[in-house]
Parts: structure tokens; C-alpha cells; sequence
């Protein structure tokens, strides 16, 4: 492996195509590692982007070498030495026929275990475990289930594998992913007494020593049961925090979404888990300006935001999506006035958010050190439990010299809109 593209003899570009957004960028990635390949290297393109369009990029990008799918990409070696020599039984020599240009099931279905090769990238201290992959929903405003395939959960005792080798590599956070998280199991049996839950994994990663976080992303609304709340509250390393998109609050956009449950749902969720978890840190997203979303059933989004108090949202604008059910919907909705809506909600949370993190001023909170700071080589930046990477704000820390990875104890000083600032407790 090597650090950049420049020289490098093969290039893989991994991309995404959830939305207009990601594809524009997926393309533009592609089409910048095309002019670094050299003589005689290769490019290949996998993910999403490669699942749906594989046939445009072979035909408008020809300098892409090979097109994987979504779940082709161990297919990889193959593709980068189409023409090594096999042995027949009868002991009699032949070359290999090379594979296509482009190699797309057409339905995925391949989900990795802790023995795939993985190479550690970035920070040591945090670590991403998808638990499974696919989904069975039936969104419509969503293509995952036609990129990604129907879901297929991996082993407890795969996840707990993999999981005791990125600890002892030094991870601290366990950050777990799925397109579908609670739904974890469900694909394992017919009958719930057949299934591996969610929760029986989480109290087995729980029993790793080296494990102080264990984080759970793209959670489901309606998915949640006893068992599981039960265990995120009192798994000591399960943080309080869960992300869990809910798209919106009105009956009718719900409906249109094919979400599969109410508004009462999503209200008594909320409820429940500030309830029964203490402590604990909401983190959601909403879909503005979806096909028929008229102006009533914003101000209805717009007053549930200001009501329930999210720790944190996202708002996100409506992006159309070939193949899906809400592409074939009538009623859209401009897009200035979506980006006029997306400015709104995110307005009424930034000052949720202020207020909240005003509220921690004088608090001790324990917090995960990432390193030097960005911004500043005088601070170092860290994150408390209710700040996941890559997502959410980040907390400052003005004094001290501590190494990355570390768990550290520190005071809140400052509060700004989506970040802390603190000095550490000596």
C-alpha cells in the first residue's frame, strides 16, 4: 500500500450513490484518480456507484480498468491478474480467462467475516464493525435495498472476533454500522427464539477488557424492544447515545415514506429512551421537501424539532433516486424552497444545540482524546460520549499533553453551537 495515488500501481475508488451529492462526488473522485494512474496501471471503481451505473462508467470513464459491484470487490485480486496460469487435473497448464471489464451480481449477497484481510487506516483509538449488511425495508425514497441486497447479519461470534483484534490493536471505541442496525438477527430465523438479537451482542462485546466505547449508529424507530433498551442502559461500555433517523413526524409523509409506522411510534421512542436510559444522547436526521410534503406538515417537523429537543439533527433535502417509489411521486417540491426548509429546521436546532451545550458548562465529562488539534497546535480535540466521529462537534481541550487514545477527565469550560471546549481534571 502506499500513502497517494501517484505511483501507485493499482487505484481503487470506493464509492458511494445514496445521493445526488455523493454520486457527484463519487465521479469526480473517479475522475481524478484517472489521471494518476500511470503506464500500465489500473483503475477500478466498486461500491455503489459501480452496482448501478456500471454501464455508463465503462462507457464515459474508459479509463477505468474494471467495474466491481457493491458485493464483487473480493473479486479484486482476480481482476488485477486476469491471465496468471492455472493448473488442470490433468496437469496441463492454461491461462486464465480474464474477467470482464465489468463484474455486478445482480443481487449482493456477500458479507465479509473477521478472517477478510482489513487494513487499519486513521486513528488506532476508533474502530467501524458492520454488524450486517443490506436491508429489507421498503422506504421508498431509499435505493439501499437495490444496492446493498436483503439484509444478512453476521455471527455474534464472527463480530466478537473481529471486534478482540481491532482492541488489541488498540481500539477503543467500537463504532457499530449497519444499513439497519436493530433489525440485527432478523435474517437468521423464521421464529424469534431462532434469532441472534442485538442485544445479546452488545453484552458480549461488552466482555472485551480493552473495549471502553461501544456505539451504535442507523438505528431503526419502531425496531427498538425491551430487551434492547434494557441493555444499552445498563451495559456500563454501551454509550448513551443512539442515532436513529427518523425522516419526519406527519402521519402522511410517514405514509408517503412507507416508513411502516406512526408519528405516535417516533413520540412514545423519544420518550421512552430519555425515560428508561439516563443520560442519554438523541442524535437524528430529517428529510425536507420528499414528494407532497405541503407546508403544514413542515411546521408540524418544525414544531415536533422544537419540542422533542434532539441533542443533535441533520436535515437533509429530498434527492431524487431512479427506482425508488418516490421518484414516481407527483407533487415535488421546489428546490429553493427545500433548501428554504433544510435552513429553517437546522436553525431551530443549532439554537437546541446551544442551549443544550450551555447546559454542560461546569460539568466533568470523560473525554476521548484524538490528538492535536486542527485548528490550533496549542489544543488538543477530543470527543465526549455524546459526540460520535466524523458526525458531530468535537471538544477542545486548552492545556495539557496527552497521546491519542487516551481517556482523559475534563471540565467544560465553553459551549458554542456544536462544540465544547474544557481543561483537563489533574
Amino acid at each position: 500500500l502506499v500513502t497517494a495515488p501517484e505511483g501507485a500501481d493499482v487505484i481503487v475508488v470506493n464509492t458511494c450513490a445514496f445521493i445526488d451529492a455523493a454520486k457527484e462526488e463519487s465521479v469526480d473522485t473517479i475522475l481524478e484518480m484517472a489521471q494518476h494512474k500511470g503506464k500500465g496501471g489500473k483503475l477500478v471503481v466498486t461500491g455503489c456507484l459501480a452496482q448501478r451505473y456500471a454501464g455508463e462508467l465503462a462507457k464515459d470513464i474508459p479509463e477505468i480498468d474494471h467495474i466491481l459491484g457493491s458485493a464483487d470487490f473480493q473479486s479484486l485480486a482476480k481482476a488485477l491478474s486476469p491471465q496468471a496460469v492455472v493448473k488442470l487435473p490433468s496437469g496441463k497448464t492454461k491461462a486464465r480467462k480474464a474477467l470482464p471489464v465489468i463484474q455486478v451480481s445482480e443481487t449482493p449477497t456477500y458479507i465479509y467475516d473477521h478472517e477478510a484481510p482489513r487494513k487499519r487506516i486513521g486513528a488506532l483509538h476508533s474502530a467501524y464493525v458492520k454488524i450486517a449488511e443490506g436491508c429489507d425495508r421498503p422506504c421508498s425514497f431509499c435505493i439501499i435495498p437495490k444496492l446493498r441486497g436483503p439484509q444478512r447479519s453476521r455471527p455474534i461470534d464472527d463480530i466478537v472476533a473481529e471486534a478482540r483484534a481491532l482492541a488489541k490493536g488498540g481500539a477503543l471505541e467500537l463504532n457499530l454500522i449497519a444499513q439497519d442496525l436493530t433489525r440485527y438477527g432478523w435474517d437468521q430465523g423464521s421464529s424469534p427464539a431462532s434469532r441472534q438479537t442485538l442485544a445479546q451482542l452488545l453484552r458480549e462485546l461488552g466482555k472485551i477488557d480493552e473495549v471502553a466505547w461501544i456505539r451504535l449508529h442507523y438505528t431503526f424507530p419502531s425496531a427498538f424492544d425491551d430487551e434492547l433498551i434494557d441493555a444499552i442502559a445498563s451495559e456500563p461500555k454501551v454509550v448513551k447515545y443512539i442515532d436513529v433517523p427518523l425522516q419526519h413526524i406527519s402521519d402522511a409523509m410517514l405514509k408517503r415514506m412507507r416508513r411502516g409506522h406512526s408519528s405516535r411510534v417516533t413520540r412514545e421512542l423519544v420518550k421512552t429512551l430519555r425515560a428508561r436510559i439516563d443520560n442519554v444522547v438523541i442524535r437524528t436526521t430529517f428529510i425536507v421537501g420528499h414528494p407532497g410534503e405541503t407546508v403544514e406538515e413542515f411546521d408540524e417537523l418544525c414544531a415536533f424539532v422544537s419540542e422533542a429537543k434532539f441533542d443533535r439533527a441533520g436535515a437533509f433535502t429530498y434527492s431524487i433516486e431512479p427506482g425508488t417509489t418516490s421518484a414516481l411521486l407527483p407533487h415535488r417540491v421546489d428546490a429553493d424552497v427545500m433548501a428554504e426548509r433544510q435552513q429553517t429546521l437546522m436553525e431551530i436546532q443549532r439554537k437546541i444545540s446551544r442551549e443544550r451545550h450551555e447546559g454542560m458548562v461546569g460539568q466533568e465529562i470523560e473525554v476521548l482524546v484524538e490528538g492535536v488539534s486542527s485548528e490550533s497546535e496549542y489544543l488538543l480535540e477530543g470527543r465526549w460520549y455524546g459526540q460520535a466521529p466524523g458526525i458531530d462537534g468535537v471538544t477542545y481541550l486548552a492545556d495539557g499533553q496527552v497521546p491519542p487514545g487516551s481517556l482523559v477527565r475534563a471540565r467544560v469550560t465553553q459551549a458554542s453551537d456544536y462544540d465544547l471546549a474544557a481543561t483537563l481534571e489533574l
